[in-house]
């Protein structure tokens, strides 16, 4: 009888003991809406902040899943979405276009990573990580994909605000084709329109012409 009591009381403990650490990573995530991108919103309001961002990419993995590549697992690439930025927490959000900024950028995240998904029990951090390890990659259809949406989300963002953060850095359209050649691997149907819209940015003054 002791010795079941015993038993019973390990497993309770055991079991507080995880959903402390999810619970812990869960209320660490919700920092995650105080990371403010340089991207605004389509309203041109204020500027978007990363959960938002991370919500809205989520969406179109699932809107426009008719677009991924042969091969693709879209509920994966939802999940990519979802804690691809969560590493911001620490790491902050490196704009795109901010070379000396991303200089360190990798290792500043790899760091990230470690602890952040480190707060969860074993077999949830070996998940995310592996997840945050593949989109990173970007070797598999899945993590392709996901990253292809990464890339699309804020040139619709910029597209929709009259250049948006393009005229406020004096962004150019061969850095902004540079930035979003992975669309054309990990979605070509959408890589097409965006090249049309690049050049209609550019007929329309939202985004330097060099």
């Amino acid at each position: 009888m002791e010795a079941r009591r015993s038993l019973q009381y390990l497993l309770l403990k055991m079991q507080s003991t995880r959903l402390n650490q999810q619970l812990q990573f869960i209320i660490e995530i919700d920092k995650l809406k105080n990371v403010l991108r340089q991207t605004l919103l389509m309203d041109a309001s204020r500027q978007e902040n990363s959960g938002e961002h991370s919500w809205h990419l989520a969406i179109m993995t699932m809107i426009l899943a008719e677009y991924a590549p042969e091969g693709t697992d879209i509920f994966r690439a939802m999940k990519m979405t979802l804690i691809h930025d969560l590493i911001e927490i620490d790491a902050g959000d490196t704009f795109c276009y901010d070379i000396q900024g991303n200089e360190s950028k990798a290792e500043r995240e790899l760091k990230a990573a470690n602890r952040i998904f480190g707060l969860l029990p074993e077999e949830q951090e070996k998940e995310l990580r592996l997840l945050w390890d593949e989109f990173e990659a970007r070797e598999t259809p899945t993590a392709k994909f996901a990253v292809a949406l990464d890339r699309i989300q804020p040139f619709l963002h910029n597209w929709q605000t009259v250049g948006g953060t393009w005229r406020m850095h004096n962004i150019s359209r061969s850095q902004v084709i540079k930035r979003n050649a992975p669309v054309k691997e990990g979605t070509p149907e959408l890589w097409d329109f965006m090249l049309t819209e690049i050049d209609n940015c550019v007929a329309k003054g939202y985004l330097k012409n060099s």
